[in-house]
Order: structure tokens, then sequence, then C-alpha cells
């Protein structure tokens, strides 16, 4: 026995550095493909795309906007931010220092010294690259910078390392907006994504989203009020829309089983838009078996996303997905980044989760759910319209790639959790 050990013991440390060696390879593949990446996009602009216009239909006691522009968001977020005349609660993962975030400052600032309670989140990793000098408000706005390292001395703790990948902005009692933009001049005009603006009852939950975050975190901002920000109870509920929110802290993650149920009930067709496809193998079955019952599945992607190594982890998946039945888009010139899904004409969410390990088990997300046919239709007239600026790829196609790319799929897929 005591010659055993010894030997047990160095072949669990080869294994170790085995194992440790292989990752570290991984991880420096992926380094330098991003970087590679990076040098071959210096100075390229994406070529013009098709839009449609931002539409309204009534849902419930509401209304829904949908906008697939930037520049048509933007301007309407100003203006409601303008006509504030109580609170604004403004909310987003990236806010560049750029003409479009200086923009959205000023607003902001201005709306401060009328008068108006402007609160402002936004993510700290996320925009370590801005300029300090941009990231110093006035004393009568609140702005809450959710931190790099979130955790403190509870390292230990997963459910405190989540991102805040939420784009919110509610205005007084009556305006929301939530949707996959985050705020600068690029998105403006140069990405594809999605947005919608709701009025009604549901505005409501996007006001208590916010507060819920804000309290939970509000002792964060060093040498400034700590009092929480407190809501009046809604007495309507909206049966139509439901918001869905990832909340990593209180080990929620109810946008991922949001997204499964509707694709396990859906008989007619479930079109799914999503910036990054990097789902667990639940969610892949889930897709698969509802195009092996004969629904008409479509994943619409980017043909080049910002982040090429979720490009190529994401086509680790496409081969059982293809021999399901399930058709797959790839969206070119510009970056898709909508973050939208329809089901049946009938069920519909716009929000800010990927379908990717960090959005739907790790980052705090917001989703909303809507069940209205007239916005289902419109949500797929959309999908027609950006299908009509993709290439489809086919099975024969699929097949035959190269070598290569074969390998580095398979030699990156164990990143897979880390996207």
């Amino acid at each position: 026995m005591s010659l055993r050990r010894p030997s047990a013991t160095r072949l669990l440390t080869v294994a170790r550095k085995t194992l440790l060696t292989v990752l570290s390879v991984q991880l420096g593949v992926a380094i330098v493909m991003s970087l590679v990446d990076s040098y071959r996009r210096r100075g390229k602009k994406p070529k013009p795309f098709p839009v449609s216009a931002p539409s309204t239909v009534e849902v419930g006691f509401g209304s829904v906007t949908t906008y697939t522009f930037g520049k048509d968001l933007y301007d309407d977020m100003i203006a409601a931010i303008e006509g504030a005349k109580k609170q604004i609660l403004f909310e987003t993962y990236i806010w560049k220092g750029d003409a479009t975030g200086e923009r959205f400052k000023d607003a902001l600032a201005a709306a401060a010294d009328r008068g108006v309670e402007v609160y402002c989140i936004y993510d700290g990793f996320a925009n370590l690259v801005v300029s300090p000098v941009f990231k110093r408000f006035p004393d009568n706005m609140l702005v809450l910078r959710y931190p790099v390292y979130a955790a403190g001395w509870r390292f230990f703790d997963l459910s405190r390392y989540g991102r805040d990948h939420r784009k919110i902005l509610v205005v007084d009692d009556n305006t929301g907006f939530v949707g996959g933009y985050n705020i600068g001049s690029a998105y403006e005009t140069e990405w594809r994504d999605t947005h919608v603006r709701i009025t009604g009852p549901a505005v409501w939950d996007l006001k208590r989203a916010f507060a819920d975050f804000w309290n939970l975190n509000r002792r964060r901002r060093i040498r400034h009020s700590e009092r929480p920000l407190l809501l009046e109870t809604a007495s309507t509920w909206e049966p139509q829309i439901r918001v869905q929110r990832n909340v990593p802290r209180l080990w929620m993650f109810p946008i991922r089983s949001m997204y499964i149920e509707a694709i396990n009930r859906a008989s007619r067709n479930v079109w799914i838009t999503t910036a990054y496809f990097t789902p667990d193998q639940d969610f892949v079955d889930a897709m698969r078996h509802a195009a092996q019952r004969g629904v008409d599945v479509r994943l619409l992607l980017p043909l080049k996303s910002n982040h090429i190594v979720a490009d190529w982890i994401s086509r680790g998946y496409f081969t059982q997905l293809l021999d399901s039945g399930v058709r797959i888009f790839r969206y070119k010139d510009a970056m898709v980044h909508a973050k939208t899904a329809t089901v049946d004409g009938t069920w519909t969410t716009v929000g800010t989760a990927n379908i990717d390990r960090l959005s739907l088990t790790g980052n705090y997300e917001i989703n909303v759910e809507f069940i209205d046919e007239s916005l289902a239709k419109q949500l797929e007239q959309i999908f027609s319209t950006d299908e009509g600026n993709c290439l489809e790829l086919t099975s024969l196609e699929w097949e035959a790639r190269d070598l290569h790319r074969k390998f580095t799929e398979y030699f990156l897929a164990p990143l897979r959790p880390l996207l």
C-alpha cells in the first residue's frame, strides 16, 4: 500500500499539470484570436443594414413600441428624459464617453437641475476603458457604479460575481425602455439591436426591478446617501406582460426557464435572435426536440460578432442543431446584438439576456415576456427583415468546412462554461 500512494500522488500531479497546461493553451489561443481579430477590424466600418421604423401596438392596458435602429431609440429616450417631471431611473451596462454618451449625461444632469430625482447605475467592469473624467457626475445626480469586483471578502461566494448587464430607463410612472441597446455612438448607427418602450401598468415592474437592484447595492455608494429607493405599491397587474429578472445574488435565473418553457410549448414556430449562442445542453436539446416534432425553429446570429471566441465556441453546437432540422441564419455586414424571440405567433420576449452561460446563469439581466398576437406578428416581421440580410448555413456547407475549423471548434469547446 505504501508503494502505491506515491504512484497515485504522482499520477494526480501529472493529471493536474496536464489539465492546467491544456486550459492555459486554450485561454492563450482565445486571447491571440481576439487580438488578431481586433487588429483586422481596425478602421473597418459596418455596411448599411435594413431596419424597421418604430412601431407601436396596444398590449393590455398600455402600449409597446419596438425599435430596431439606435438613432430612433435614443431620440425618444432623450425626449422622455427631457419631459420628466418627477423621477428618472437610468441603468446601462456600457455607457461610452463619446458624443452620444455625453448627450445622455447632459440630458440627465439638466433634469436633475430642474428638480427631477435622477438615479443612474452603470457597470464598472464594462466601462473600465471609459475616461474617469466622463464618470464624474454632478452631486444632484445619484449614481451607483457597480464595482469591478463585487464579492469583497466573500471571494468564495459565486453569487457575487455577476455583472450588471441590464439596460433600463424609466421616466416618472408612465414610460419605460428596456432591451439590448447600450449607450454609445457606434450602437446608434452601426449595430442592429432591439429595444422596446412600454407604457401602462407594466412600467411599475421595471421601476421595481431598478429599485431592487439599487437597494441591494446602495451601500457601495461611498460618501453618498445610503437611503433606499422606496416605491409606492402598485395595485394593477398586467396579465399580458411579465418582467423576468435574473438576480445572481438571490440565485434567481428565471429567463433560462422562460425560454425553455416557451420552446417546449411551441407547436408552429420558434424564431430566436441572439448576439452570442453558448447555452447549456438542455437548452440545445429543447430546440432540437422542437424541430424534430415539426416546429419551424430558426436561430439568427451574427456572421461575425464583436467577440470572435464566442463565435467559434457557438459553432460547436451547429452540427446537432442542423441535423435536427434547426435553420441557422447568420447576419452579415453589421453586428446584430438583439435578444429577442417569438413563438407560435403569440409569445414574445425582448430584453438584455443573450443565450449564453453568462446571461442565463451568471449576470443580472432583465427580459420582458409578452403574450400578444399583434406584438408577436410585429417581431416576426422584424425577424423576416433581418433574415433578408442573412446567409443561411446549410448542412452541406457546414459539413464541407475546413479541418482546421473543426479542430478549433473542438479545442475551444471546454471554454463554454466561461462564456
